[in-house]
């Protein structure tokens, strides 16, 4: 298959529902095999994430919507990863 496989996310939520419920409702979509949410700042109202969601052919429709149905929302997909195998991002001399 050369569907998605891997997307990182930049997500926006408010405190509830926890980290801990949007990651089971995420890992329970039929195309996922692994999701890992970081938290990356806090305010007085919502929560800034980092989604890393890996799957085969993951439908980022239906990844958005579970999203949005607990009152998140999307500001950036930061990384894309599609084809036969997943790629690492290689270092380039910039990156020094």
């Amino acid at each position: 298959m050369t569907g998605i496989k891997r997307l990182v996310l930049d997500v926006l939520k408010p405190h509830q529902p926890t980290i801990l419920e949007m990651a089971k409702s995420i890992a329970a979509l039929k195309h996922v095999t692994g999701v890992n949410l970081s938290l990356i700042e806090v305010d007085t109202q919502t929560e800034s994430i980092k989604i890393t969601v890996e799957g085969v052919n993951i439908d980022f429709d239906e990844l958005q919507r579970v999203i949005e149905d607990m009152g998140a929302v999307i500001h950036s997909i930061d990384e894309v990863a599609a084809g036969m195998k997943l790629v690492e991002e290689g270092e380039t001399l910039q990156d020094r």
